[in-house]
């Protein structure tokens, strides 16, 4: 008996070890297809987290009618988008990228991670970015006084300071910079109910408050 438990135990290590080597942590095959497809340089890629997934869901007309291509991915943090830079930004060839990330990290979708690892990531980005001819344009971190699927972590004031920190590096650096957040917040560092139900994530109506801005930047 003690030799069949052993054994089952063993194969199941086995198969989640196999499982682990199979899985693609930083999402390369999420946008692999669309990739393949563009025949057209687009304006600018998008790239970012669930905020800028939703984004083309809510409202694709924004993306294809100014040839913007989409890049964000549910859930992901700054290391994720790190990785796949190369193959979701830089080898589209766009005249601008827009990063809007953070959010996760601070959430610990991957675990603890500094705010200045952060801004970290999101400076090798924008370094990428400028060694291949593409423009960086950066965004503050969306409001957020809550996560529902993180109810530890209290993200308001760290989310302030991290877009500080965001918006400092951009003037130094000459980067241009978008604040959503001072457009968005319910002035405790919340997203109000009409702008996003769940506190995180912007609706149609949040949207429509961030399109002009991005916009203003780009063209």
């Amino acid at each position: 008996m003690k030799r069949i438990i052993l054994l089952a135990a063993f194969a199941a290590i086995t198969i989640g070890i196999a499982g682990a080597q199979d899985h693609d942590w930083a999402r390369f095959g999420r946008y692999a297809k669309a990739n393949s497809e563009i025949s057209k340089a687009p304006v600018a890629v998008f790239m970012g987290d669930s905020i800028t997934d939703n984004w083309d869901n809510a409202d694709s007309e924004f993306f294809t009618g100014n040839n913007f291509a989409c890049r964000g991915i549910s859930g992901q943090t700054t290391s994720e988008m790190l990785v796949r830079f190369r193959q979701d930004v830089i080898n589209l060839h766009p005249k601008y990228v827009v990063i809007m990330a953070g959010t996760n990290d601070i959430a610990k979708n991957n675990g603890y991670i500094s705010e200045e690892n952060i801004l970290g990531n999101i400076i090798s980005m924008c370094e990428l970015a400028k060694a291949n001819g593409i423009r960086p344009v950066l965004c503050s971190i969306t409001p957020a006084d809550h996560y529902s699927w993180r109810p530890g972590v209290k993200p308001a004031e760290i989310i302030i300071r991290l877009n500080g920190m965001i918006k400092d590096y951009a003037i130094k650096a000459k980067i241009k910079y978008v604040d959503y957040h001072s457009a968005m917040t319910d002035g405790n560092g919340g997203l109000p109910e009409r702008l996003g139900p769940d506190g995180v994530h912007p609706n149609i109506e949040g949207y429509r408050i961030m399109e002009p801005m991005i916009l203003e930047h780009i063209r």
